[in-house]
C-alpha cells in the first residue's frame, strides 16, 4: 500500500485564491498519482461535505476532507499559502492547508493515521514546524511523523537518568508527618465525533485532553470516527462526575451517560474552546445539575448551538426542530385525508362518526374512516409543532408546555401562528425556571413536578388572556387575505413562495415556506389551497430540472453526477426538493439560481392558473386531487424547462473557458471556476 503523503503531495507555495481552487489544485496532485479517479466527482463529494459545516480550525488551519467512492485509498495532500485562504475559521484564513481524501470504505489502519494527523494539528510545535519547512519531502516526512535520527549515547543516557529520577524519593511521603493525601481530581468523561468522522472527531479529542490536563481533571474521551470506537470503561462512566459531547452526529448508546451533569455542543466547539466546555461542565455539577441527556436517537438538530451562534441560528434551529418533527404527521393526516377526499368526495368531511357507523361494503364509509383518521393525525399538528419547539430550545422539561401551548392554540383559533408563539413561550418558560437555584432537597423532583407544573401554568396563562386572541385575530386576517388572493397579488405571493422553496433545496427557508402552506390546509380555503399547489410545484422543480439536464447535455457533468440525476427523476416527481443538494454542492453559484428561476416561474404560473391542492406531499402520485391538474403539470414543466436551460447555458459557458488550466504555473487559478 502507498504511503498516505509523499513529496508529490506537498505544495509549499500554494497560490489559490479560494478554498474551492486550493482543493482543486491539491486534488489534482492526487489524481495525477492515479488516487483519484474522478476529478470533478471527488470535488463535488469535497464541497458537500464543507456545505455541512466550515472546515477552518482557529490557528490558521483548514482541513477540507471526505470519504468519496473516487478514492482509491487513504490520501493527504499538503499546501501552504503565503496569503492564506477563508475556510471560515473565526480567527481569519488559513495558512497550512491539509486535502484528506479516505475512500468510501477505507480501512481501519490509515484511517488511524488520519486522526493521528488530526491530533498533531493541536500541537503548535508541530504546526510551527510545517511552517518553517522549506522542503517538501521534509514536510511529508513531518506529515507522516516519520521517526527522527536516533539521539546521541549521551542524549539517551540523560534521558534514562531522567526518567529515573522520579524514583529516588520514596521514604519522603511514607513517615509519620506525612501530609494529607489531596483531594480526588475532578473526573469527566467526553465524546466526540463529526460528520465523517476522519479530522474533527480526533482534533476535538486532543483538544479536550490537553485542556483537561492543564486544568488538573482527569478526562478520557471516547472517540467515535471512521475506524470505530471503543466504548468507555462502565466503570470509568459511572465514576464520572461530569460528561461533554462535543458531536455533530447522535452519540451512540448515549443513554450511558445519563443522570450525570452534561455539557452538548459541535464538535467545533470541543476543538475551539475546550477549556470553558470543562470549566461549564465543572460548574453545572457545582450546582448539582444532572439533568439528563436527550434519549438516544434524537435527532442532531435537538441540541443547543454553540456559543457562538447568534440568536437567529438558535432560533432556525428551535424552529426545525419543531418542523422536523411536525412533517411525518402532515405526511400520514395530510395523504390519509385527500384520498379520503378521493374516494367519497369532498362531501366526505360531513359524514357521521365511524365509530357509530360503518358499513364495510360502501366506499363512502372507508372514505369516511380515511377521513376520520387523518383528521385527528392533522389535529397534532400544533401541538406536535409547539411541543418540538420548546424541547428544541430546553430539551425535554419543553415537552409538556410545549404541547399544552399548542393545544390551547387550537382551542382560541391561533392555528399554525400560535403553535409557533406557544413553543417559543414554552422553552422561554422552561430556560428561566432552570436557571432557579433550589434546595438539593427539591433537585429530584423539578423536572417531574415543578418544571411542568410551573410552565405549563405560565404557558396557558399567556395563551389564553394575553397573546393568545391577538395572534388569532392575526391568523384569521391572514387566512381572510389568503381567500381573497387573486391576479397580480396571487402571482407575486406564487414567485415569493417559489424563491423561498428553491433558495436552499429542503434547508431552513424551504420549510418555512413548506410549514406556512401546510398551515393553512388545517382550515382550507381556495386561498390555502393554491398556496400549497404553488409551494408542491416549485419544489418539484429542481431535483427535475437536474434529471433534465443531466439527460440532454451529460458531458458537462460527471459520472457522478449523471448517476444522481437518474434518481432525481424519481425525487423530483415525489417532491423531494433535496434531490438537487449533489448539484448544488458541487456548483452552487450556476445551480441555485437557476433552480431559483424556475421556481419563480412555477409558483407564479400555478397562482395564476388557479391550481389547487388539498394533499401536503406526494407530487404526481397526487395529480387527480388537484384542481386544474393539466395546468398544474404545465406550470412544473415550464419550471423545469427554465432552470434546466440555464443551468446548461451555464455550464456550458465553464466549459468553455476550460482550456486556460494548460498552463502549469495557473493551476490554482485555472481550477477555480469549476470548483466555485
Amino acid at each position: 500500500m502507498s504511503e498516505l503523503i509523499t513529496a508529490e503531495l506537498v505544495d509549499l507555495d500554494l497560490s489559490a485564491g479560494s478554498k474551492e481552487a486550493a482543493a482543486r489544485s491539491l486534488a489534482e496532485r492526487m489524481a495525477g498519482l492515479g488516487r483519484v479517479t474522478d476529478l470533478d466527482g471527488f470535488l463535488a463529494d469535497v464541497a458537500a461535505r464543507e456545505a455541512q459545516m466550515p472546515t477552518g480550525l482557529d490557528g490558521g488551519i483548514g482541513i477540507p476532507h471526505c470519504r468519496s467512492a473516487h478514492v482509491t485509498e487513504p490520501t493527504l495532500a499538503f499546501g501552504r499559502s503565503a496569503a492564506g485562504i477563508d475556510f471560515g475559521a473565526a480567527d481569519g484564513p488559513a495558512d497550512l492547508i491539509f486535502l484528506i481524501a479516505a475512500p468510501a470504505g477505507g480501512d481501519a489502519d490509515h484511517l488511524s493515521i488520519l486522526s493521528t494527523l488530526a491530533r498533531h494539528l493541536m500541537d503548535e510545535e508541530f504546526t510551527g514546524a510545517l511552517r518553517r519547512a522549506s522542503d517538501p519531502a521534509a514536510a511529508a516526512a513531518l506529515i507522516r511523523g516519520d521517526e527522527p535520527e536516533a539521539v546521541t549515547e549521551a542524549e539517551a543516557g540523560a534521558e534514562a537518568e531522567a526518567a529515573t529520577e522520579p524514583a529516588a524519593k520514596p521514604e519522603t511521603d511514607a513517615g509519620p508527618e506525612a501530609k494529607p493525601e489531596p483531594a480526588p481530581p475532578f473526573k469527566i468523561v467526553a465524546v466526540t465525533s463529526c460528520p465523517t468522522g476522519i479530522a474533527h472527531t480526533y482534533m476535538a479529542a486532543e483538544a479536550l485532553a490537553k485542556a483537561g490536563k492543564e486544568a488538573g481533571v482527569e478526562l478520557v474521551v471516547e472517540t467515535q470516527g471512521s475506524a470505530g470506537f471503543k466504548r468507555l470503561d462502565p466503570e470509568v462512566v459511572a465514576a464520572a462526575d461530569g460528561v461533554i459531547f462535543a458531536h455533530d452526529v447522535e452519540v451512540r448508546d448515549k443513554a450511558r451517560f445519563a443522570g450525570k451533569p452534561t455539557v452538548d455542543v459541535g464538535v467545533k466547539a470541543g476543538v475551539n474552546r475546550p477549556a470553558e466546555l470543562i470549566a461549564e461542565v465543572r460548574e453545572k455539577a457545582a450546582r448539582g445539575d444532572v439533568s439528563a441527556p436527550a434519549a438516544a436517537g434524537s435527532a442532531p438538530m435537538d441540541r443547543d448551538g454553540e456559543a457562538g451562534d447568534g440568536f437567529g441560528t438558535r432560533l432556525r434551529k428551535w424552529l426545525m426542530t419543531g418542523v422536523s418533527y411536525m412533517v411525518p404527521f402532515v405526511a400520514a393526516g395530510g395523504l390519509l385525508i385527500a384520498l379520503a377526499f378521493a374516494i367519497g368526495g369532498y362531501g366526505i368531511n360531513k359524514a357521521p362518526s365511524v365509530a357509530e357507523h360503518f358499513v364495510w361494503t360502501e366506499s363512502a364509509s372507508w372514505a369516511a374512516l380515511l377521513f376520520q383518521i387523518g383528521s385527528v393525525a392533522f389535529g397534532f399538528l400544533v401541538p406536535v409543532l409547539a411541543g418540538f419547539i420548546a424541547y428544541g430550545m430546553a430539551d425535554r422539561p419543553g415537552l409538556v408546555p410545549g404541547f399544552v401551548g399548542g393545544a390551547i392554540a387550537l382551542t382560541v383559533n391561533a392555528g399554525f401562528l400560535g403553535g409557533l408563539i406557544a413553543g417559543l413561550i414554552a422553552g422561554a418558560v422552561v430556560m428561566a425556571v432552570q436557571r432557579v437555584r433550589v434546595a438539593p432537597a427539591l433537585r429530584g423532583i423539578m423536572p417531574v413536578v415543578v418544571i411542568p407544573l410551573i410552565s405549563s401554568a405560565v404557558v396557558g396563562f399567556l395563551m389564553f388572556l394575553v397573546v393568545g386572541k391577538p395572534i388569532a385575530a392575526l391568523q384569521k386576517a391572514l387566512t381572510d387575505w389568503l381567500s381573497g388572493l387573486s391576479g397580480a397579488n396571487a402571482v407575486i405571493l406564487g414567485v415569493i413562495l417559489g424563491l423561498m422553496m428553491t433558495f436552499d433545496l429542503g434547508g431552513p427557508l424551504n420549510k418555512v415556506a413548506y410549514a406556512f402552506a401546510v398551515g393553512g390546509l388545517a382550515n382550507p380555503n381556495d386561498g390555502s389551497l393554491k398556496v400549497m399547489a404553488a409551494v408542491m410545484a416549485a419544489g418539484m422543480v429542481p431535483p427535475l430540472a437536474m434529471a433534465v439536464a443531466t439527460t440532454v447535455r451529460g458531458r458537462l457533468f460527471t459520472r457522478t453526477e449523471r448517476e444522481n440525476g437518474k434518481a432525481a427523476w424519481v425525487l423530483g416527481a415525489s417532491f423531494i426538493t433535496e434531490g438537487a443538494i449533489p448539484f448544488a454542492a458541487a456548483d452552487p453559484l450556476r445551480v441555485i439560481p437557476s433552480a431559483m428561476a424556475g421556481g419563480a416561474v412555477t409558483g407564479a404560473l400555478s397562482m395564476a392558473f388557479g391550481c389547487t391542492l388539498r394533499a401536503p406531499h406526494g407530487g404526481v402520485f397526487v395529480v387527480p386531487l388537484i384542481g386544474q391538474p393539466l395546468l398544474y403539470l404545465v406550470a412544473v414543466l415550464a419550471g423545469t424547462a427554465v432552470t434546466a436551460a440555464l443551468v446548461v447555458l451555464l455550464k456550458g459557458l465553464r466549459k468553455t473557458a476550460a482550456p486556460a488550466v494548460a498552463a502549469p504555473e495557473a493551476t490554482a487559478v485555472a481550477g477555480e471556476p469549476a470548483g466555485v
